[in-house]
């Protein structure tokens, strides 16, 4: 009987040279450093994507299916708007700050977009949308933009982003729970990684 012999394919791990665990939120300072470039660059959708990911706190699968009626109220762009989570089938209410409704609308014009079109249309004919795809590799060519190793860096940083301001500014765990549509506290916790967060700092500020 013939033997057979096989080659033994080393196989590398997905995760080798990358960065993994939780992205880290951006700094105030950062998310203008990237607020400027995109103004620089006269880029109007991926500044008002930029400014609404921050504002609406939304998982990409959310901000990439947006309409312009769930922003809208007629030919304005409303102070807050709500829409139902792909993930949880839950609907979560966000704030449109006045900058985020600026640059909205300015995109808005620029791409001649109607009420029930897609807010950021794809390029791609076979897709009506953006995908989440396209949308990752646009949040690593911001932060890189400005310095930083997109590779520690996605699209769950501009999610956290905002929510951990407010949550370093109130403690107000509750209400952050309710802005990033989260069905239990302990999700909350476990995705801004809090707990350890606030360990260090209490370490810090603890002298002996």
């Amino acid at each position: 009987m013939d033997s057979i012999s096989y080659t033994r394919v080393a196989r590398v791990p997905w995760n080798k040279g990358k960065l993994t665990g939780q992205k880290p939120p951006l700094k105030l300072k950062e998310i203008w450093a990237i607020r400027v470039r995109l103004q620089l660059a006269s880029v109007p959708r991926d500044l008002a994507m930029f400014n609404l990911a921050i504002d609406s706190k939304l998982r990409a699968c959310d901000l990439t299916k947006l309409r312009v009626r769930d922003v809208c109220h007629g030919e304005r762009v409303a102070p807050r708007a709500t829409v139902l989570q792909q993930k949880t089938q839950r609907p979560v209410q966000f704030e449109v700050t006045e900058q985020t409704r600026d640059s909205v609308a300015a995109w808005i014009r620029e791409a001649k977009l109607s009420a029930g079109d897609y807010l950021f249309p794809s390029r791609i004919h076979d897709s009506p949308h953006i995908s989440t795809r396209q949308y990752s590799r646009l949040v690593h060519r911001w932060i890189g933009s400005i310095g930083l190793d997109d590779t520690a860096y996605g699209t769950h940083t501009m999610r956290r982003t905002k929510a951990s301001l407010i949550y370093r500014r109130t403690k107000n765990l509750r209400a952050v729970q309710i802005l990033l549509g989260h069905t239990k506290l302990e999700s909350t916790v476990r995705y801004l990684g809090i707990e350890v967060d606030d360990a260090l700092e209490m370490a810090e500020q603890t002298e002996v």
